[in-house]
């Protein structure tokens, strides 16, 4: 195995840590305790998990409308986030923000935009300002399969391509813009392909081998890193839960309950767990202790969130426009 122990267990426990949390999130949801709408990240945690631990602190990544695990996995505050899902002012986003705004720039992660592929030309100019200035960052944009549709992801691909900036395209592929099959939506349904285009690698991968998301992701950042340009990684995953809330949409009619099955069995924790069981990196009392470990901070969170105190009607206009 090419990867140390150590990385692997801390992407084991970073992947475990995002879904216990989303987890929590749903619960508080579901019983009106949290009112800002939440796009949940339980079934993608490897993606952003395995992008984030091939990156520096200092290296910039841009979200979308599903991006708490992204925050978490750059090493965003637990207390921070969950304050601000429930609109508190100690909150990321000083509670203006919500789920869809989380933001923590003292770990590179600059924004969350929830308009579809509006992260992707933030962070092609992210790049293109640390080419400019000659600093060794890199910036990523996570975005799904429905941004793909969008021109401004193509226009982005096109001016990175040719400035050959430090930039990572991560199309999260997880088969549904919303609740619309790929297969209804695009032609061809190849993702990576479309990087061909630009003359920049595209790759296509299994999104829920957090080992494989890694590596692929650590070698694009290196190429980044040295003046190569840019790559295209389509991570093809599956998100476990609806586009929104808690329940699961099957209700829909939009989904098939095989489906979802056959994705629950590929979760990402259950199989880098029993990788990691099989080669004796990760024992029962080890598990049970990250475990304990997780739900103590998620416990911790929430009561800091809960005790925490609105914004005051003053800070209505402020951080809106830039302030001297």
């Amino acid at each position: 195995m090419n990867t140390p122990k150590d990385i692997l267990l801390k992407m084991y426990e970073t992947m475990l840590l995002i879904r216990r949390f989303e987890e929590k999130a749903g619960d508080l949801v579901a019983s009106g305790e949290i009112k800002t709408p939440c796009h949940l990240y339980i079934g993608e945690e490897a993606v952003a998990t395995g992008v984030c631990q091939a990156l520096n602190k200092e290296d910039y990544i841009f979200g979308n409308h599903r991006s708490h695990g992204h925050y978490i996995a750059k090493g965003g505050s637990l207390k921070e986030l969950m304050a601000e899902l429930f609109c508190k002012a100690a909150g990321c986003s000083k509670g203006k923000g919500g789920s869809m705004h989380v933001i923590a720039p003292e770990v590179g992660l600059l924004g969350t935009p929830p308009i579809v592929a509006a992260s992707v030309p933030i962070a092609v100019g992210a790049a293109l300002s640390s080419s400019i200035k000659g600093e060794d960052r890199v910036s990523v944009s996570f975005f799904g399969d429905g941004a793909t549709n969008e021109g401004v992801f193509y226009e982005s691909l096109n001016f990175a391509a040719l400035k050959k900036l430090p930039v990572i395209f991560v199309c999260e592929n997880n088969l549904y813009s919303t609740h619309m099959p790929i297969s209804k939506i695009s032609a061809d349904t190849n993702i990576a392909k479309k990087a061909s285009i630009f003359n920049m690698p595209g790759l296509k991968i299994d999104g829920n081998d957090v080992i494989k998301v890694y590596q692929t992701a650590k070698k694009a950042i290196k190429q980044a890193r040295k003046g190569d340009g840019p790559t295209l990684i389509e991570c093809v995953t599956y998100r476990l839960r609806g586009h929104v809330g808690f329940s699961d949409d099957l209700d829909k009619g939009l989904r098939s309950k095989k489906e979802l099955d056959s994705w629950m069995a590929r979760c990402p924790i259950k199989m880098l767990e029993e990788l990691l069981t099989k080669e004796g990196i990760l024992s029962e009392s080890e598990k049970n202790q990250i475990s304990q470990k997780i739900e103590r901070e998620i416990e911790e969170a929430v009561i800091f969130a809960k005790e925490s105190d609105y914004p005051e009607e003053k800070e209505l206009n402020k951080d809106i426009f830039k302030e001297n």
